[in-house]
């Protein structure tokens, strides 16, 4: 239109980009073939593309080609209200590709529509590439910094966990034992046991997290909740070795991977300036 200015040549082309790929969606390209015609079809933009803002709509189209994985995202958008650095963070960390990967046996201790549910909800790996920690880290070390970063971490676990408590005490037989972390996620209903574990994966975990899940069902909860669910997060993990610790639990419990940003090691640290001694180099004038 003649009155309306404004637009760079980039836009011009990310509009003529945006209409190319959603102006026929692909259940809609095999129905487009019968109108012979000539009469015009209606450019139906798919929703819930059609509500984001440019910005994501545009971050989107230059970094996911898959239509399919393309929506899965838009459709997180909307959900979780993900920011557009938000968006770039799930991206980098190949959000799509982790949903429904965990190792689990929540298919034969959940009903078929909770256990689709808590499948697509947990995801394998889980990135905490905003946690730096140095080899040997202890336990204690990863679930503090997990907590000194929660507004991350949650965004990292995903939409509908709210926090209960950190090494939470249940009481059995007069002896205290304490989960590591312990949320409510508000969509599944349900309370989630987190149980952090430094090194590989042990069948002997999976015992635990039974015994952990069974006390929350028994002292917490409500007769309207879903089945605790136990996730149990590891740095390594054989999926077979895992799959076969599952088999004899009765609690719903999976387990997953999680990866942190690489720490340099102490003898390289060493070796390296530190920032105070950078900054007085950069001071000194040049000879």
């Amino acid at each position: 239109m003649p009155e309306v200015k404004g637009f760079s040549e980039r836009n011009l082309k990310r509009m003529l980009r945006f209409y190319r790929e959603y102006a026929f969606p692909p259940e809609m390209k095999q129905q487009s073939r019968i109108y012979s015609s000539g009469k015009p079809v209606s450019a139906i933009v798919p929703q819930p593309v059609a509500q984001l803002p440019w910005g994501h709509n545009i971050l989107l189209i230059e970094r996911i080609k898959d239509q399919t994985e393309r929506f899965w995202y838009a459709e997180q958008i909307q959900r979780q209200g993900w920011s557009r650095d938000s968006l770039i963070q799930m991206i980098k960390g190949n959000a799509y590709a982790r949903q429904g990967s965990v190792v689990s046996n929540f298919k034969n201790r959940l009903s078929v529509s909770q256990s689709e549910l808590v499948q697509q909800t947990l995801k394998d790996p889980y990135v905490f590439d905003f946690l730096t920690l140095s080899e040997p880290f202890k336990e204690r070390e990863l679930e503090m910094g997990l907590l000194k970063h929660l507004e991350k971490f949650l965004l990292e676990l995903g939409e509908g966990f709210a926090f209960v408590g950190r090494q939470y005490r249940i009481t059995v037989s007069e002896q205290d034992y304490y989960i590591d972390l312990l949320f409510y996620h508000l969509t599944l209903r349900a309370f989630v046991v987190i149980e952090l574990k430094r090194g590989e994966f042990k069948p002997e975990h999976a015992g635990k997290m039974n015994f952990y899940c069974s006390v929350v069902d028994e002292k917490l909860r409500h007769s309207t909740d879903q089945p605790t669910i136990g996730l149990i997060l590891c740095q390594t993990k054989d999926r077979i070795l895992a799959e076969y610790a599952l088999r004899g639990i009765q609690k719903p419990i999976g387990v997953s991977d999680y990866e942190l940003t690489r720490a340099l090691p102490e003898d390289l640290k060493s070796s390296l300036p530190s920032i105070e001694e950078l900054e007085a180099e950069l001071s000194q004038p040049s000879t």
